[in-house]
């Protein structure tokens, strides 16, 4: 996997997003198709938790302590919990770009990192690269 490529996916990916919410109205971005379903509002705050406590956290661990615990998250609880729907779309399009400028400035400075770093689940071993092509960095 190339380093650069998959760098500039995430720039470009990050800026999609935010361009694809842009001008939504406030009522669009709470609206739930059903109520197990989240809002695009709800999804958005949802990314911001996963670059900060999924990507970075994790890749960080796969790198440098896979013989710990893996670092233990709850993104389905996230959403009530933290009151994602109650929160305005242009703070959390600007915080969002704010967090995915700061994974993409961390892996930057990142020195000649292990890329096939492991860490082994039940189900078998996850890659640094698998990981970040989970997280549609590929």
């Amino acid at each position: 996997m190339d380093f650069r490529y998959m760098v500039t996916q995430l720039e470009v990916q990050g800026q999609a997003c935010i361009s694809l919410a842009g001008g939504l109205t406030d009522e669009a971005v709470r609206w739930k198709p059903n109520p197990s379903s989240w809002s695009v509002l709800e999804v958005f705050n949802h990314l911001i938790d996963e670059e900060i406590y999924d990507f970075r956290t994790h890749l960080e661990h796969i790198l440098n302590t896979p013989d710990q615990p893996w670092p233990e998250i709850d993104p389905q609880g996230w959403v009530t919990q933290k009151g994602y729907n109650q929160r305005q779309l242009d703070k959390t399009l600007a915080r969002f770009e704010t967090e995915r400028k700061a994974s993409i400035a961390w892996l930057k400075t990142l020195t000649d990192p292990n890329w096939d770093a492991f860490v082994e689940f039940s189900w078998g071993k996850l890659t640094c690269w698998g990981y970040v092509g989970l997280l549609g960095g590929t």
